[in-house]
């Protein structure tokens, strides 16, 4: 199992450059509500109603992970160095479910390579 970041999702479903990596994880992967309302939000603010990719993510084989007390702390933990790479709250909620789970993190957003946790980082471009 794997965690998707928001920037990972997006690009699978916008079919943005890296989305074959996320297809080929999507499977097995889960998600951080934190993260599911970062995508949700990109289509509300595009002006397109969220709720038919709702169900959609819902209906799939995606793993929906409710945002725990314990990520929170994980979070708030993570914030002296994730501010230094403008990491922001959701970011830091896809690592916190990861470090939770002990799994690895998919994402789009290149600052994360510059993260030193036990995060197995992978980057989609």
């Amino acid at each position: 199992m794997i965690v998707l970041d928001a920037s990972a999702l997006l690009a699978f479903l916008f079919r943005e450059p890296g989305h074959e990596t996320v297809a080929g994880e999507i499977a097995r992967a889960c998600i951080s509500t934190v993260n599911l309302a970062e995508t949700l939000g990109r289509f509300a603010r595009d002006g397109h109603d969220p709720e038919p990719v709702s169900r959609r993510l819902s209906a799939s084989t995606l793993e929906i992970v409710p945002f725990s007390p314990g990520q929170a702390l994980l979070c708030a933990r993570l914030l002296p160095f994730a501010r230094a790479l403008g990491l922001s709250l959701g970011d830091r909620a896809c690592l916190a479910l990861a470090m939770e789970r002990g799994l690895g993190a998919i994402t789009a957003d290149a600052a994360w390579s510059e993260l030193d946790t036990e995060v197995d980082v992978i980057l989609i471009r």
